[in-house]
């Protein structure tokens, strides 16, 4: 007979065997993320990060950065070359320089290769959590759950002691290494260390207490004081950042308090304000409370000081679409490719109101145009999911099943739906010419989605 703190004590070893497992050897945390798409936000990524990757001897196309829907503050690398930041990191950051420091740091992990030599070091470390799970098990199939309880625990004990030993190595070199790379992209390295040293009280916490980025980057009062005592060496020491770069990074905050704090808390925050940050931030709150006219009225203040911000317009743009007045929203984000061509998102936004305007349904030239827009931005960006629905709407209103066929493809294999996305790829194939890119791709699609999906099959 099996007792319930023999099944209690069983089920909490291994589920600590698994997070080990996905601690050491993805670098991912244990739960699902929500990743969020803006244009603006993106680009002020992407200019903070890219001189860094260069500086790192990277290539800054071979390195993506995602943002993510999440209120506490974190970043990590996980899967190779991939960057994830915490919305509520970038909120918490006090300027620009302290977000490049974060990007330096993650810059640094991902040069030294610091995944892969963790997962490395996981496999290494985890045979006493191996070895004592086994005898846990044994112990408590023999009749001492407690007994096998306490062994289970002393062997995943020592194997934390271990990594975090090892932990504690990475985060010095990377914090090293992300201090090189802000001084080789000629600025200075004091916010990598003012961010660090603002929490330093996180030292002093249990785990469970500290915010999650400290829980997997181990603070200590030796790193932040390495750092320090190498900044006074800096010829870089007192940059400061640009009231420019201050203005754009206020208004990123704003941006994102407003999309993603309660409306009401971000009105009242921002009420007897007019500055162009409080301005922006309560024109999201009220378009959020579907207050359009109070959201015009800040986005036209907004306008009027700024005519030449393609994010301007295009938030303009967004909150006609969404409340319903589609072609009005046209001109907006018109206005918003216009000025940032090189946007992919800002191509979707203003192919997808084409294509959903009551006024020119039907329309050849429209849907061209919307057409010619979506390819645009599937050049600058070939995994946006959502470009690809929309580029096979317009291929199905010119009559063209083929590469409507082939575009749904795309779009389930990207959200990671494989029969689906076999089955398109098969219908593709029998109607588009053989041998062209779009039938070799629509092959490579089908052949994958199959073996994938028969290797999940496999699996459950």
């Amino acid at each position: 007979m099996i007792n319930s703190a023999m099944s209690r004590s069983v089920r909490t070893g291994t589920v600590a065997f698994l997070a080990i497992l996905l601690f050491f050897g993805m670098g991912l945390p244990a739960h699902a993320i929500s990743i969020i798409r803006d244009a603006e936000i993106e680009a002020l990524l992407r200019d903070y990060s890219e001189p860094l990757f260069v500086a790192a001897g990277l290539t800054p196309s071979s390195v993506d950065t995602y943002l993510v829907n999440d209120p506490s503050l974190n970043a990590f690398v996980a899967g190779g070359q991939n960057i994830f930041m915490h919305t509520g990191l970038i909120v918490t950051a006090e300027n620009p320089n302290e977000l490049v420091g974060v990007l330096a740091h993650e810059t640094g992990h991902i040069s030294g290769a610091h995944l892969a030599r963790r997962s490395d070091a996981g496999s290494a470390t985890t045979i006493p959590v191996v070895l004592s799970l086994g005898l846990g098990i044994l112990a408590i199939a023999a009749g001492a759950p407690d007994a096998g309880a306490a062994i289970l625990a002393g062997g995943q004990h020592i194997a934390a002691i271990n990594m975090y030993s090892y932990l504690r190595e990475q985060e010095s070199s990377a914090d090293q290494a992300g201090f090189t790379f802000i001084e080789r992209a000629g600025q200075s390295p004091e916010g990598l260390v003012s961010f660090f040293d603002n929490f330093r009280s996180q030292e002093a916490l249990s785990p469970a207490q500290r915010y999650p980025y400290f829980r997997t980057h181990p603070l200590s009062s030796q790193r932040i004081d390495a750092l320090r005592v190498r900044l006074e060496d800096s010829r870089y020491r007192d940059k400061e950042d640009s009231p420019e770069e201050l203005h754009r990074f206020r208004m990123a905050q704003a941006k994102l308090r407003g999309f993603l704090d309660r409306p009401e808390s971000v009105i009242n925050r921002y009420r007897d304000k007019d500055t162009k940050v409080a301005r922006y931030a309560k024109a999201v709150a009220y378009f959020r409370m579907t207050e359009i006219e109070n959201a015009l009225v800040e986005m036209d203040a907004l306008l009027e000081v700024e005519p030449e911000n393609p994010y301007f317009h295009e938030l303009r743009g967004q909150i006609l679409f969404e409340s319903g007045r589609v072609a009005d929203a046209i001109p907006s984000h018109k206005k918003s490719v216009e000025l940032a061509p090189k946007e992919g998102l800002l191509r979707v936004n203003l192919a997808q109101a084409l294509i959903a305007n009551p006024k020119t349904e039907g329309d050849p030239a429209t849907i061209s145009a919307a057409q010619m827009h979506l390819t645009e931005a599937l050049v600058l960006d070939d995994e946006n999911s959502f470009a690809w629905h929309q580029l096979a709407i317009t291929y199905a209103r010119q009559n063209n099943a083929g590469m409507a066929d082939y575009a749904t493809a795309e779009r389930h294999y990207l959200t990671g739906n494989m029969g689906a996305a076999a089955e398109f790829a098969s219908r593709a194939k029998d109607k588009l010419e053989k041998g062209t890119p779009d039938w070799n791709r629509a092959i490579d699609i089908l052949n994958v989605a199959r073996n994938k999906a028969d290797r999940k099959r496999g699996h459950r």
